[in-house]
């Protein structure tokens, strides 16, 4: 058998570098990562990292097991792999690299989710300490100033509750996100619970809410909580968001095919006629803490957690979500859910 042969039986990179130093055979994946062309020339010009040559240049000298780093980037994204170095009897060094991306990533992303939950409670927990220290000392005896901070201390603590809340709340979903829903329910009902339950909000921000709903029921298979959730999250931004003056429309459309779930499904729509989004923003509406207005945001008491909750609870449902928004033309989130 060829060595290429052999290594091509291998599911990941895999280079076999012979003792003259040249390369002696490559897989498909290797050559996918490292380029093609690269059998039979010296190893240092194919690899070219110094990390990765010493390590080659070590076992080769001594026939001892090591590890090393490679980095790359597949033209979408920067890659990285771990790879170890066997020597091959008297023959050479076999290379191979275990691609941990995905691993790096996933704990880059713990990183970002822990550093941005400790600022978002930060922020309110030192303000409200400053306000204790301020209540114990000068303004002890001060009554108006007194129920000026107890009212501040009462809103940054119902930030850090909703802020908890939500933590807890998406840390649920995505528990159960592999776990699709099997329970029944009329959708169309659902919707009319939740206008009425936040028709008073809306009155207090001078929008309009308006639905469009089938006559006959719309049954799908959903939990009934995180629908709920769904619908609560994405009208309440519309009323906070959209304006005085505005128009906040939930619709449904009856179950019909649906191509992008090559499936049966209804469509549940959330529209306003508010300002807008830059579309720039767009894909990024649904990552975790991201904010197209920060401050404004904060003010409105949102946690910037509300549309990552969202997405994991449409994904559970094995549906798909979409959002259209130009500046000046309102915002549209399109979800759809298999019946």
């Amino acid at each position: 058998m060829e060595p290429r042969d052999f290594l091509d039986a291998l599911p990941i990179p895999a280079v076999f570098i012979q003792r003259n130093e040249r390369i002696g055979a490559t897989n498909r994946a290797a050559r996918a990562l490292l380029g093609e062309g690269i059998d039979g020339r010296h190893f240092i010009t194919a690899l070219r990292q110094p990390m990765l040559l010493d390590a080659i240049e070590a076992t080769m000298r001594d026939a001892k097991p090591r590890t090393a780093r490679y980095l790359g980037n597949d033209g979408r994204q920067d890659t990285a792999f771990d790879v170890t170095l066997r020597a091959v009897g008297l023959e050479g060094v076999l290379v191979a690299f275990q691609d941990v991306t995905s691993v790096e990533q996933a704990v880059q992303m713990r990183r970002d989710f822990v550093a941005n939950v400790s600022h978002e409670l930060k922020t309110p927990l030192t303000s409200v300490l400053g306000f204790i220290e301020t209540l114990k000392g000068p303004a002890r005896d001060d009554a108006g100033a007194r129920d000026r901070f107890l009212t501040i201390m009462e809103a940054e603590a119902g930030r850090m509750n909703r802020l908890v809340s939500d933590l807890l709340s998406l840390s649920r979903v995505e528990a159960e996100e592999r776990m699709r829903p099997t329970d029944r329910l009329d959708l169309g009902e659902k919707v009319r619970s939740v206008l009425g339950g936040l028709q008073p909000l809306a009155e207090a921000a001078a929008v309009t809410l308006a639905r469009d709903l089938p006559e006959a029921p719309v049954e799908i298979r959903g939990d009934t909580d995180q629908l709920r959730q769904v619908l609560v999250n994405l009208v309440e931004n519309g009323i906070k968001y959209a304006g005085r003056g505005a128009t906040v429309t939930v619709a449904i459309e009856p179950p019909a095919h649906r191509a992008r779930l090559r499936a049966e499904g209804v469509l549940l729509s959330v529209a306003d006629t508010g300002p807008g989004i830059d579309p720039r923003h767009l894909p990024r509406l649904t990552e975790r803490f991201y904010r197209v207005d920060t401050h404004r945001s904060r003010e409105q008491g949102g946690t910037g957690l509300g549309l990552a909750i969202v997405k994991h609870i449409v994904n559970r449902h094995r549906g798909r979500m979409r959002i259209v928004s130009e500046p000046g033309q309102g915002t549209r989130f399109e979800i759809l859910l298999p019946v």
